[in-house]
């Protein structure tokens, strides 16, 4: 049986959210299933820590995925050609683009589908274009899915008539590179991040559902209200930082507690986490929300939205706020900042919720969404 596989953002040391999902996810079903051919198709050239075993053969498209004319180009002609020329059985595709028309069994994933609540969260007109009209094709033209929560699922079925049996849930994990390091490591972390000062934290895209600007406003009323010397540390590249965020930045009270770091690697993150009063994640919108159990994994108390994905991810767990409320996310910050006892709660709740994550687990349930596939195509 030889296997497909849309692997274009498998991009060396530039691994976001879904391109680590793939790489964690394959490298376990591959190595599971030596049986099977997978033939892994790159957009550019890759990197061969990729090519994980003797089973995977891989074939580069030359037509880098930068816009939807080049999705377009790649999904609709090119890819279609080069399956058919070494005649795969199906198509597994980790990041929702697809052929709109597939000639093979195909499983898709959907991480979410935040563009259809709020189109807006795309700035990019021909971006935004292009996932409304065709994003609804895929969902329909797939032999399967899998999405990574039971909150994504329910919006498939309900935004795009999806049947529940065509539906499986494939949960994320954390990063490997996440875990508890000693106390003199997070004393050494926290003197050269903040001079010592304790602080909140949060990692993600600098972008507008991130919430980012609720959060700023939340931290300056924990401030006015506590007179406390915590700092707040922004983890992320400035990718749509200009505007309204930037403003609301700029109106802060107290900016000069916060600190942004850029974009990290992931261990640097883990020391941070590690030495965080808590994460303060507290998006607008999440299909899973990774962050969460990266600082369960770190020993991190985890403040977060009581929206979407987010409760069904943290459990009991997590302290939950409204992203929507400035006051609501101020208290959150408040408890974690007045109860150490709280703080201990919440990490060793935190241990046991992130048990119900893993990529061994999830490979699992990939492989048996993949033999779902092949039944039905």
């Amino acid at each position: 049986m030889k296997i497909a596989v849309n692997t274009r953002l498998l991009l060396h040391n530039k691994l976001e959210g879904i391109g680590y999902f793939t790489l964690k996810i394959l490298e376990k079903v591959v190595k599971n299933h030596p049986e099977v051919e997978f033939v892994f198709y790159f957009d550019r050239k890759y990197d061969k820590s990729f090519v994980f075993a003797e089973n995977v053969t891989p074939v580069v498209i030359p037509c880098p995925t930068r816009h939807p004319i080049l999705w377009y180009i790649y999904f609709e002609w090119l890819l279609p050609y080069y399956m058919k020329r070494d005649k795969v059985d199906m198509f597994f595709s980790p990041d929702g683009y697809m052929p709109r028309k597939p000639k093979v069994p195909t499983l898709n994933t959907f991480h979410d589908i935040n563009y259809e609540y709020n189109p807006k969260y795309i700035s990019n007109l021909f971006h935004r274009h292009y996932y409304l009209n065709f994003f609804p094709k895929f969902a329909k033209n797939s032999t399967h899915l899998i999405t990574v929560s039971n909150y994504s699922k329910r919006d498939l079925m309900e935004f795009y008539d999806v049947t529940e049996n065509k539906i499986d849930v494939v949960y994320n994990a954390a990063n490997e590179l996440y875990y508890v390091v000693s106390e003199k490591e997070r004393e050494i972390t926290k003197q050269r991040l903040t001079n010592g000062k304790d602080f909140f934290y949060f990692v993600g895209a600098i972008h507008k559902r991130k919430n980012l600007i609720n959060l700023f406003k939340a931290f300056d009323l924990f401030k006015l209200k506590t007179g406390s010397e915590t700092k707040l540390v922004i983890i992320g590249s400035k990718r749509s930082w200009k505007g309204e965020i930037e403003d609301a930045f700029n109106q802060m009270i107290f900016r000069k507690y916060v600190i942004f770091t850029g974009r990290l690697e992931a261990s640097e993150i883990n020391l941070i986490a590690n030495s965080a009063l808590a994460l303060t994640f507290v998006s607008q919108f999440e299909g899973f929300g990774i962050p969460i159990v990266e600082a369960f994994a770190a020993g991190c108390p985890v403040i977060t939205s009581n929206t979407t994905s987010m409760p069904e991810v943290g459990g009991d767990a997590a302290l939950y706020c409204d992203p929507y409320l400035p006051q609501s996310i101020a208290d959150a910050m408040e408890k974690i900042w007045l109860s150490p006892q709280l703080r201990e709660e919440l990490i060793e709740k935190g241990f046991e919720q992130n048990k119900k994550f893993s990529w061994d687990k999830s490979a699992e349930k990939l492989w048996n969404s993949i033999e779902k596939t092949l039944s039905r195509g």
